[in-house]
């Protein structure tokens, strides 16, 4: 972590994290794929459960990166002690808070699918799609701890494997359930379960076999429990920006109903090609987390700075191309997931859109990456409610009223804009004041 050269360590980590976050992109593109051949309105309650599904993301990642934030700063200090206590407090609290959603969820189903903005005839495939999405919720949240926890000690091989293996189990099982077993939305519901809980499995091996540095105990959860509030904050952002989009997901569900179904089912299928999309720039920015959280630990801070300006060329290199092709197969790509003319006229202006954005995220994510790795929490979090909450739901509340449906198209991206630019002076001071490396750090706590 500290002498490999920067570039080769975050292309090391980044690649099977970019791996991981298309794996966790292609559970919702196959149930996109497979459940949009039953109508429009099981498609569009696919959008309205990836609300719920940011819900449980979010959870997991506050957990996750506040546990692994922690825990790469004390192996970085050489405290795997700490370490083992961060990663135990962060999985049991994250279990705990996935079976309390299963509860809440399941005894409130119907009023938290209209309140993600179901309509009432997206409304029986949402109950039936989330009820499977509520019982596997505790495997998921956990997950997500496990596959930060590994990416954090350098393990992101491990994370990898599990996560893509639950992504094509998805596709299978999507496939033999819908096409072969005729199971409708239920089918992708029970394959979407099965294989997170399959991935989950998968994922916690390691930990068992004692192949990680830190390590999993009732015990040292214990012993942690002064370290909840301190992983609670450091994950705050992930909650704050996970969590946000999920309300956006709602309010944009809400907006897009006013157009009809089809206007639903567009939105999310341009919601997950652009997510697939941007996962790329995720994975490589995940890859660069760690590096940064145990560099800055280790007072190494050119490491840092180096680290930081290579992730932000290699994302606008690779998420700038990306968008270059989506934006010339837009109408292709909607049409793959829907064949309705009426949702791929909506789908197509607003990917093209939307990818334009893609210019724009790199420095943005690589910002809030950076200040939540080396426990900037304010900033971090600042950053983070910025694109789903700032400046999206009032952009997408109001834009309608004035431009119709093309401002429920357009918000994202004006969101997306708004982001970068009130990023880039934070980028600039906080290099400003980085110091020399070997001296103490004049940002976050190590």
């Amino acid at each position: 972590m500290t002498e490999t050269p920067v570039s080769r360590l975050i292309l090391k980590l980044g690649i099977p994290t970019t791996i991981s976050m298309l794996a966790t992109s292609i559970y919702n593109m196959a149930d996109t794929y497979f459940v949009g051949t039953l109508g429009t309105s099981a498609s569009g309650a696919v959008g309205v459960v990836f609300g719920l599904m940011a819900i449980l993301q979010a959870v997991g990642f506050m957990f996750g990166h506040g546990a692994g934030s922690i825990l790469s700063r004390k192996l970085g200090a050489q405290d795997r002690e700490s370490a083992t206590q961060a990663a135990s407090t962060g999985f049991f609290w994250s279990l705990l808070s996935g079976v309390a959603i299963t509860v809440f969820g399941l005894l409130f189903l119907t009023p938290l699918m209209r309140l993600l903005g179901s309509t009432e005839t997206i409304l029986p495939y949402a109950r039936t799609y989330s009820t499977f999405i509520l019982l596997a919720a505790p495997v998921m949240t956990s997950s997500f701890v496990f596959n930060n926890i590994l990416r954090y000690e350098g393990r992101a091989m491990f994370s990898m494997i599990g996560m893509t293996t639950g992504g094509l189990l998805n596709i299978f099982g999507d496939w033999l359930l819908i096409r072969k077993f005729h199971m409708g939305i239920e089918g992708a519901g029970i394959s979407t379960a099965v294989s997170q809980c399959i991935g989950f499995c998968i994922l916690l091996s390691p930990f068992l076999r004692g192949k990680t540095q830190s390590k999993l105990s009732l015990h040292a959860a214990r012993d942690g429990i002064r370290m909840l509030p301190d992983v609670c904050a450091t994950g705050f952002p992930s909650l704050m920006r996970q969590g946000l989009s999920s309300i956006s997901t709602m309010v944009l569900n809400g907006q897009a109903g006013v157009y009809g179904d089809a206007a639903v089912s567009a939105m999310t299928i341009v919601a997950r090609i652009c997510f697939f999309v941007f996962a790329v720039g995720l994975g490589i920015g995940q890859g660069f987390q760690p590096v940064s959280g145990f560099n800055y630990g280790a007072k190494k801070y050119s490491r840092v700075r180096h680290g930081f300006l290579f992730t932000l060329g290699v994302g606008e290199f690779f998420l700038g191309t990306l968008a270059v092709v989506g934006m010339l197969l837009s109408s292709h790509l909607i049409g793959f997931f829907r064949d309705d003319p009426a949702v791929i006229e909506i789908g197509t202006f607003a990917l093209r859109v939307q990818l334009i954005a893609l210019f724009f995220q790199p420095l943005a994510l690589c910002a809030n990456m950076l200040f939540q790795s080396i426990g900037a929490n304010k900033q971090a979090t600042f950053l983070a409610i910025l694109r789903s909450g700032v400046y999206f739901i009032p952009l997408v509340v109001i834009l309608p009223h004035f431009i119709g449906l093309t401002g429920v198209q357009i918000a994202q991206t004006i969101s997306d804009v708004l982001t970068f630019l009130t990023a880039v002076p934070f980028v600039f001071r906080f290099f400003r004041r980085l110091p020399e490396d070997g001296e103490p750090p004049a940002v976050g706590r190590t």
